[in-house]
């Protein structure tokens, strides 16, 4: 019953829907296999967020939705990097090898579901590319050539919040007349 539930919100969800597109035809087999834990890098890959130029372009941390491994008029995406980018051709030549030449998510979460060499293939894949992605990613940021949207964060907000002072362009809850309860 539970199971049922889930697919009933997860269908009319207007959120992640690459994701849940993906995951709805072997929902049941996802909640049950035996095999695989979700790592950060596999995550980012599944749902899109992560070192994506689209992703990044559309949280305002990239000019330009380019890819900047290949070519900054190709957008990066999760597919782009999984299916096509040609940096990371090795990397999908050993995947291809585990799952096979289609690379879809739907396909992915399939083969990552039905059995643990999938997964591991995926995983691997994930923790090269991504991290890869990441390094370059914090290379940009560090540039002082960089753009200010661009550059690396330290925490301002965290120390803020820590210091339960007001986030920049954001007053208390005491000075809008809003209780701080939940």
């Amino acid at each position: 019953m539970a199971l049922e539930c889930w697919r009933g919100r997860l269908a009319v969800s207007q959120v992640g829907r690459r994701t849940v597109q993906a995951l709805l035809p072997v929902l049941a087999e996802w909640l049950r296999r035996r095999h695989g834990r979700l790592t950060y890098r596999m995550t980012q890959l599944l749902t899109g967020h992560g070192c994506f130029g689209a992703f990044l372009h559309r949280i305002g941390r990239e000019e330009v939705p380019g890819c900047h491994h290949c070519n900054l008029d190709t957008v990066d995406t999760a597919e782009h990097t999984l299916q096509e980018c040609p940096a990371w051709a090795d990397e999908r030549a050993a995947l291809n090898i585990c799952i096979g030449n289609d690379l879809s998510l739907p396909v992915l979460v399939h083969h990552m579901t039905n059995g643990e060499e999938a997964w591991r293939g995926v995983l691997t894949f994930c923790e090269a590319v991504i991290s890869q992605k990441e390094a370059a990613e914090r290379e940009r940021e560090a540039s002082p050539d960089a753009p200010i949207a661009r550059r690396r964060r330290h925490g301002q907000r965290r120390r803020l919040y820590d210091l339960h002072l007001p986030l920049p362009n954001r007053p208390r809850p005491s000075d809008t007349g809003v209780s701080g309860g939940v």
